[in-house]
């Protein structure tokens, strides 16, 4: 069995770690592509690739993608052949991202740091998350990851997913719907994938039905905020702040009103990030390597007509 890897040095160090009996062969970057190497598997990087102009002569069977939706790769190249993706791998450092978003909301961080003499000392409006209600748009590894973050807080956790009859997380709680959600949230989370079904899921209707003050989170795809409506929402208060770490369109251009909303905080796409992210990815490859090896079923299969 030959693995087509885009990945790297550590991919091989780690199958052989795993003592696992296939032929690696390396598909390195910033060469031109000579010969079109052929294989079973490829765990591929980066859709732009001269290798991808010849997929189909590569004979590959499975190809494993490093990250969690699908939204930026062309169909094309999904189409025809068993994908899976690293699903699941950003869940911690991700989850600890929207902790540590909600605590600054709730703390008034960082402007409750001081630089200056304050006019009052040992006084201030500071809430706190225990008692207050998340409520999760989507509730797979990391809307369960915030989940139990969450409920550690003592944070009532509510959430709204596409298959409610999946075992929920003891503690959380199952919304009738996206409405039922909404209106009861104070911290509202979006962890739901970018498919078209979920584009705009949160529009004017859904920014409506939110309680006033709602701090909103997004960590999932900016394609999932109606960003016109999420402009109106803030300027008459409706939503307290949006911390949003995924926009529409990525990189967002410079100039844009979300670089200096006063309600805005917002960071470059980076909530996955962690000493352990590559690490993770690979060992998420390497484990269905195994399988595929030994003929069990793959994990984080992509449904390329579902989008996820």
């Amino acid at each position: 069995m030959r693995v087509l890897n885009m990945m790297g040095h550590q991919v091989v160090e780690a199958i052989g770690a795993a003592r696992l009996d296939v032929e690696v062969v390396p598909v390195p970057f910033g060469e031109e592509l000579v010969d079109v190497p052929t294989g079973d598997v490829l765990f591929a990087a980066w859709q732009g690739h001269p290798l991808f102009e010849h997929l189909d002569e590569t004979g590959v069977r499975w190809m494993h993608l490093p990250g969690t939706g699908i939204d930026g790769w062309p169909r094309a190249l999904l189409e025809g052949r068993t994908v899976t993706c690293s699903r699941g791998v950003s869940a911690i450092p991700i989850a600890e991202y929207v902790l540590a978003a909600m605590l600054a909301f709730e703390k008034d961080l960082p402007a409750t740091w001081l630089a200056e003499p304050p006019e009052h000392w040992n006084l201030a409006e500071l809430g706190e998350l225990a008692g207050k209600t998340v409520g999760l748009v989507g509730l797979g590894g990391i809307g369960a990851a915030v989940a139990q973050r969450a409920l550690a807080f003592d944070m009532r956790v509510r959430a709204a997913r596409r298959n409610p009859g999946r075992d929920l997380l003891a503690g959380v709680e199952l919304a009738e719907d996206l409405s039922d959600l909404l209106e009861s949230a104070d911290h509202v989370v979006l962890a739901a994938p970018g498919t078209a079904s979920t584009r705009h899921l949160i529009d004017a209707a859904a920014f409506a039905a939110m309680k006033p003050g709602v701090h909103l989170v997004n960590i999932a795809r900016g394609s999932l905020v109606d960003q016109d409506a999420l402009r109106s929402a803030l300027d008459d208060g409706r939503v307290a702040r949006a911390t949003l770490d995924t926009v529409e369109p990525e990189p967002l251009p410079a100039g844009h009103w979300l670089y200096t909303h006063s309600g805005v905080k917002l960071s470059a796409h980076v909530s996955w990030s962690s000493p352990r992210a590559f690490e993770r990815i690979i060992a998420s490859f390497v484990d269905n390597l195994r399988r595929f090896v030994a003929g069990e079923p793959l994990v984080g299969i992509i449904d390329v007509d579902e989008g996820y």
